[in-house]
């Protein structure tokens, strides 16, 4: 049976416990609202540790002041149940008052430059910060030895390593593969504002994303290959904050240049903002 902990001292406690039986801790942070790509971290993590912690917190300093913090949905039940089904330990459920003790506005923020002042980071402004700010906090709070991230917030990972490394936090950081709906959309919790008529055409991110890999492979020009897929999405009733290739470390790639590739897409469908990716 999972066991659900709201008070610090007592995870602080069942973690120290663990680790005096030598055993290994993974930890899954989460938003709640939890599907499969979800559950699928939290077995990720279980491969590479003996007991799972996984949290569930909204937290405020990574929504923008026009952004969905209030209506972002909560499903407790579900996620605790879905949890336990997928082998979790510990659900940690922190409150805003524990997280920032002395409130949001004062709290002590984390920024990590370079990777996170494109694409998302110019999107989204302050976005990074809030997610840094409390990784690092989860991070002192749970102390694993293993986190599992999702690779569909491509960026977010590369964020997530970059500010493990130059913390020197001692954990070693997972990136799951992008599950997939039967149509390609990737799944997020975000997927359910979708309209009925929307949530058909959303599923066209992931064919761009694939002739974006195409027509690359096939020898296009960066900039055309970027130009097609932002009007491939406006003709399918997207706006687009960007359609780009990159290389892994998100920096911009020269024309013919051999190495791997990452294909990323933000875009908005009626009020619903979609992000994916495709690496090659």
């Amino acid at each position: 049976m999972i066991e659900t902990i709201t008070e610090l001292a007592a995870l602080r406690e069942r973690v120290r416990g663990w680790r005096r039986d030598g055993l290994r801790v993974g930890f899954v942070p989460t938003m709640g609202n939890l599907h499969a790509g979800h559950y699928s971290l939290v077995m990720l993590a279980r491969q590479y540790a003996d007991r799972v912690v996984s949290s569930v917190f909204v937290n405020p300093t990574q929504f923008g002041p026009n952004e969905d913090f209030t209506r972002y949905p909560r499903t407790p039940d579900a996620d605790t149940a879905g949890l336990e089904g997928a082998g979790c330990d510990v659900l940690w459920l922190p409150t805003v008052e524990s997280m920032y003790p002395f409130g949001v506005e004062l709290a002590s923020r984390i920024r990590v430059p370079g990777v996170s002042a494109v694409l998302e980071g110019e999107c989204r402004p302050g976005h990074f910060d809030g997610v840094c700010t409390v990784v690092s906090r989860l991070f002192n709070q749970v102390q694993p030895d293993v986190a599992a991230f999702g690779k569909k917030d491509y960026q977010q990972l590369a964020v997530i390593r970059q500010l493990v490394a130059d913390l020197q936090f001692p954990i070693e950081i997972l990136g799951g593969g992008i599950v997939r709906e039967a149509d390609g959309l990737a799944m997020s919790s975000r997927n359910q504002y979708l309209g009925a008529d929307d949530r058909p055409r959303a599923a066209t991110i992931h064919r761009v994303l694939r002739d974006m890999r195409e027509a690359h492979l096939a020898g296009a020009p960066r900039a055309v290959v970027q130009a097609q897929a932002a009007e491939q999405l406006r003709q399918a009733g997207f706006v687009v904050d960007y359609a780009t290739l990159r290389r892994p470390d998100l920096s911009e790639p020269l024309d013919g240049e051999a190495g791997p590739k990452v294909a990323l897409v933000a875009a908005r469908l009626g009020t619903t903002r979609l992000i994916d990716n495709l690496e090659f």
